[in-house]
């Protein structure tokens, strides 16, 4: 049986392929960005919509969603065109979602159903989004099916996914979002955010579109092999045939831990660095510079441990760092050791410990999405279909329902901790900084010690999966030979 995806003795890939394939997640880290850290605070610190029914707005639009993901990567898995199965979409989606996004930041003055507006907005950014992201993803395992080649387009994505959403969330802190006379915190000055959505805009469209320019002569080429068209029910019946491999349901899953413990960590950040940690303009202005070392760091870091650990121990053991390091401040603090909030001693402690709690966090999901990409050819195995598309809507549908529930965590952390609407930070009752910091850090362990356990069953070794492609070029390689023999 030959396999229509790459060969493992192919030439590495040429670095500008790598480069470009990598630009393709610049999109998907500004609307991140946008999402965990500043939607939450905007709609309800700023608009003034209840944290809650913010909460439950951006969980129904990321619910609804994920579910429109597996559809999106079947779709594209079955895309028959001269420009292959990826581009079309790339071409396509980048500039309806261009508009999207800054509708979401420029709500109606009208706020009577700024809820229903809310809804409505998320999911067509989110579906936009997907319709960009689930293509660019599926290249990696369709550009080489190398075990080490696989996890450096996977930490290039990772780097300029957040070079992407650092870039505008630095430019939202240190350009948009500034103090005025009317708000001195500007996080929390309304004029500032329409800016930033037509920024975001811009560099989302734009990225996609010379992504898919850098790539369009390598992957843009008639299929190798022609998809059979398929009645709804049977589509169906093979996405989940694919997503019920057992290296991806446990993959999936503790991929869905990790990813609602991480959101959650994005959605609350801008609460903790006001009203917890107090930070100052210029601590916010460095925070994004901070964040982007994590990001370099964790991109040199990460395929030399893969070398020595390989995927799954790497995920396992920075798992389990990232959640140690990133809860203790909450817990210094908690017990009285952690110098006064606002001090410049306090900055440089928080932010010594955000270095390596970021940068272990990132190699999880490096390591993560890469031990994905290696499940196509086990999928392949047993399905006889390539489904890279399935496999990477799949990951999507799980980073939202994460997201989802992250959010959803977050808005009920402040809701319950008692936080007020349009607090100012340091005069804040200590009893509600308690509340919010101990139930975060309670969530964050209790997910952390899941994803971990189940990231230790996850089966596919880099020995496993050298021979399994190994196996399938030889089988190709026959083919090929039976077919010259009979023309």
């Amino acid at each position: 049986m030959r396999a229509p995806g790459p060969a493992s003795s192919a030439a590495p890939l040429p670095l500008r392929v790598k480069l470009f394939n990598g630009m393709g997640s610049v999109a998907y880290g500004v609307k991140d960005n946008g999402f965990s850290t500043f939607l939450l605070i905007f709609y309800s610190q700023v608009i003034g919509l209840d944290a809650k029914l913010v909460s439950l707005a951006l969980m129904l639009a990321l619910l609804v969603d994920a579910f429109i993901d597996p559809v999106i990567g079947h779709l594209s898995d079955k895309t028959y065109t001269r420009w292959g199965r990826r581009h079309p979409w790339l071409y396509i989606a980048p500039i309806p979602l261009a508009f999207a996004w800054l509708l979401l930041w420029s709500p109606p003055a009208d706020h009577t159903y700024i809820f229903v507006y809310l809804v409505a907005v998320a999911i067509l950014v989110r579906t936009l989004v997907s319709c960009c992201e689930v293509p660019s993803q599926s290249l990696v395992a369709e550009l080489t099916s190398d075990y080490d080649e696989r996890t450096s387009l996977i930490r290039l994505r990772y780097l300029f996914g957040w070079l992407g959403g650092l870039t505008i969330y630095f430019l939202a802190n240190a350009v948009f979002l500034r103090p005025d006379a009317d708000h001195p915190v500007g996080q929390l000055n309304p004029d500032g955010y329409w800016r930033f959505g037509l920024c975001g805009a811009i560099v989302m469209a734009t990225a996609v579109l010379v992504s898919a320019l850098g790539q369009h002569s390598r992957v843009a080429k008639l299929p190798a092999v022609k998809p059979t068209l398929v009645s709804p029910g049977h589509a169906l019946g093979e996405i989940l045939e694919a997503l019920r491999h057992p290296a991806a349901v446990i993959l999936l899953s503790a991929a869905l831990f990790a990813i609602s413990s991480s959101q959650m960590a994005l959605a609350i950040a801008n609460y903790l660095y006001l009203f917890v940690w107090q930070l100052s303009p210029t601590g916010f202005a460095l925070l994004a510079w901070l964040l982007l070392v994590t990001v370099v760091a964790s991109f040199l870091i990460v395929r030399p441990l893969h070398l020595r650990l390989g995927k799954r121990d790497t995920a396992i053991y920075c798992n389990l760092a990232s959640m140690t390091i990133g809860a203790t401040p909450f817990i210094l603090r908690y017990l009285g050791l952690w110098p006064e909030a606002g001090s410049n001693a306090s900055t440089a402690l928080i932010f010594a410990f955000l270095l390596f709690a970021n940068t272990t966090g990132i190699m999880v999901f490096v390591s993560a999405q890469s031990m994905l990409a290696d499940v196509v050819e086990a999928s392949y195995v047993q399905t006889g279909r390539r489904s890279e598309g399935t496999f990477a809507a799949g990951w999507m549908f799980v980073q939202k329902c994460g997201t989802a529930v992250g959010i959803g965590l977050t808005g009920l952390i402040v809701s319950l901790a008692g936080l007020p609407a349009k607090a100012v930070p340091g005069q804040v009752d200590p009893g509600v900084i308690d509340r919010l910091t101990l139930s975060y850090v309670g969530i964050v362990f209790v997910a952390g010690i899941c994803s971990t356990l189940i990231l230790r069953r996850f089966p596919i070794t880099r020995a496993d999966h050298e021979a399994r492609v190994a196996a399938l070029d030889a089988a190709a390689m026959i083919d090929r030979d039976a077919e010259g023999a009979h023309p």
